[in-house]
């Protein structure tokens, strides 16, 4: 009888030994890059952007109990928005999970002021650069081509860091002289004229014909060069 409880204490600290040693201690910052690798991989990147992620950092307070499964994670389905809770999980017999939040921002290659540029200044490529910016931080269309804007001003000031769009810069200004083409099917013609209104790329402005006096609309085609078609 001894022999038989013996055997059985055996038996059961085997099983134990068995048990604990597979298990696998995880520690706060690996669980944390697992939950951000999995969102790297879970989320598709917008066209012509990236996703930055950052994952919150777990509470010095939690302790994390071993698991002898390989952890899971995952998010609620369509997820679109920038803060998000990231479910981490244990399958063992018994079983925990923990919630770590993450933010998740879109952020797309567009040309910012690299310091703060007064009305009036203009854009060159010590001013201007082309970065990654956030989503929300982006107001109108996005403009990627920094070469399109060398040599446009300012028509208002713009922070460090914030993004150029059409609306804050013209490539003709008010007052500029301008090269006016006069373009048809059969004939190309050049002349000069003064601009009377400020405008972007690609957008109609008031330009006076110095020759001969007349006030006509022409599109912004480059710095101090505008198109009409005949």
């Amino acid at each position: 009888m001894q022999r038989i409880k013996l055997y059985s204490i055996t038996l059961y600290l085997i099983v134990l030994y068995s048990f604990t040693s597979h298990s696998t201690t995880w520690d706060k910052a690996y669980i944390e890059t697992f939950a951000k690798k999995y969102l790297e991989e879970k989320l598709v990147p917008p066209v012509g952007g990236k996703i930055s992620i950052s994952i919150a950092k777990i509470d010095p307070r939690i302790k994390i109990k071993p698991c002898q499964q390989q952890l899971t994670a995952n998010i609620p389905d369509n997820t679109t928005s920038r803060n998000v809770n990231v479910k981490i999980s244990c399958a063992d017999l018994t079983p925990w999970q923990i919630y770590l939040p993450a933010r998740v921002e879109k952020t797309f290659a567009v040309v910012i002021a690299t310091k703060t540029i007064e009305k009036g200044v203009t854009l060159t490529k010590d001013n201007i650069s082309v970065q990654y910016l956030a989503s929300n931080k982006i107001r109108g269309k996005k403009l990627t081509d920094i070469t399109s804007l060398l040599g446009g001003k300012t028509e208002k000031r713009i922070g460090k860091g914030r993004a150029i769009n059409s609306r804050n810069v013209c490539l003709v200004c008010k007052g500029d002289s301008v090269t006016i083409t006069a373009k048809s099917p059969s004939f190309l013609i050049k002349t000069q004229g003064i601009a009377l209104s400020s405008g972007s790329l690609n957008k109609q402005i008031k330009v006076k014909n110095t020759r001969s006096g007349k006030i006509i609309r022409a599109k912004v085609t480059a710095i101090n060069q505008v198109i009409i078609h005949l």
